[in-house]
């Protein structure tokens, strides 16, 4: 039996991974340096994928001053996001059937809890496990096993919802069933572990992801 539902939440509930991109190549269009975008395409989703955003700045550069920067921009474009498509659908749902709702992200509490406060989607969610609350971020399966201890739950019982390679191997490694709807920053990764993939998480409906599931 199904008994709960799992978002991650960047790039899934709203799209602040192109938001971020965005950002970075606001400031170095800001201050006249050219921006790699397949680069920084590439780290998007990948905590293991390190580089230097500003690789392009000269090595005088003060990329602290260049980060608050980003920060500013970035805030103001996420400020901006709605909630990408499917995701109000499925949290409804949810508490048709009862559900409960668990959030795992890499990112902090923080930035979670302001967004989806925000988008009055925060009421939604019965546990948050962000970045703060694990010994490991995805890959590693840390996040999905604290948010099953706290419902009870075991990994087939529950689904979760994925936009990034990263985060959807972290959910099968904790044995859910994953659906994966990639956004325009992470359509090039590998999704051969994923239980479904879906152009948009408004291409499916709970009652027939469950059907599926339990079938």
């Amino acid at each position: 039996m199904i008994r709960a539902l799992v978002f991650d939440f960047d790039g899934l509930i709203l799209d602040t991974e192109s938001a971020l991109i965005a950002a970075y190549a606001d400031v170095h269009a800001a201050h006249g340096v050219p921006f790699d975008h397949a680069r920084f395409l590439r780290s998007v989703g990948h905590v293991d994928f390190a580089f230097d955003p500003w690789h392009a700045f000269e090595k005088r550069a003060d990329r602290a001053e260049l980060e608050l920067e980003r920060r500013a921009r970035n805030r103001a474009r996420n400020d901006q996001l709605t909630v990408l498509p499917g995701v109000v659908a499925l949290l409804d749902g949810a508490r048709a059937r009862q559900l409960p709702v668990g959030l795992a992200s890499n990112s902090t509490h923080a930035h979670c809890e302001q967004q989806l406060a925000r988008t009055g989607l925060l009421e939604r969610f019965g546990f948050l496990a962000c970045r703060e609350d694990a010994p490991l971020p995805k890959p590693a399966p840390d996040l999905y096993r604290l948010v099953l201890n706290r419902f009870g739950l075991r990994g087939h019982e529950a689904i979760a919802f994925e936009d990034s390679h990263t985060g959807s191997l972290a959910a099968r490694r904790a044995n859910l069933w994953t659906v994966v709807a990639p956004n325009p920053s992470t359509a090039h990764h590998d999704f051969k572990h994923a239980s479904l993939q879906v152009a948009s998480l408004a291409d499916v409906t709970l009652d027939a992801l469950i059907a599926r599931f339990e079938a």
